[in-house]
């Protein structure tokens, strides 16, 4: 049995630009009432090269919201990079869609941060409204049906073994 302390994780959820809020969550991952269809996009990375959520069907996919300018954003990212590493051979997907930011600012971040999944740009923040996503980061995980299965709010440990599994599960369960 984990000790409590293993249990909670502090974070600090950003609601704007500047503002951001401190709190607890506990749990890898909450999962949704009931699974439903994620919201489909088409958005385009840095290089122009178009990332649909279509792109990823038939397999599970980790979709996070984040920004530059947010705190626990930037320091969960090298988890996710090395969650990538670990389930790209797999046929698990990751992306990180960026809210509100050009291809600049993104290409600033990525120059001290190495990231070699997908960033797509939801510059509008039209996805981020489809998504109901309020506060940063909030991650989401899309099962191989490409329905909405679990969510986060806050920053995590994204190459955690026991998330990791967590998200391996889905792609065997296809039904």
């Amino acid at each position: 049995m984990k000790p409590i302390a293993s249990l909670f994780a502090a974070f600090c959820l950003c609601i704007l630009p500047g503002v951001c809020l401190a709190g607890v969550v506990t749990g890898p991952l909450i999962t949704l009432p009931e699974p439903i269809a994620a919201p489909d996009f088409d958005l385009a990375e840095p290089g122009g090269k178009r990332i649909r959520l279509s792109d990823f069907r038939g397999r599970p996919l980790i979709v996070n919201f984040w920004a530059t300018w947010c705190p626990p954003c930037r320091s969960e990212m090298p988890s996710l990079q090395r969650a990538w590493e670990h389930l790209a051979r797999e046929g698990i997907g990751v992306i990180a869609i960026n809210i509100g930011e050009d291809a600049s600012t993104i290409g600033q971040f990525t120059a001290t941060t190495r990231v070699t999944f997908p960033l797509p740009m939801d510059i509008d923040s039209g996805v981020r409204r489809a998504w109901s996503v309020g506060g940063l980061p909030t991650t989401f995980v899309v099962d191989a049906k490409g329905r909405l299965v679990y969510r986060v709010i806050g920053d995590r440990d994204w190459d955690d073994p026991a998330l990791l599994e967590l998200v391996r599960a889905l792609k065997e369960d296809r039904e």
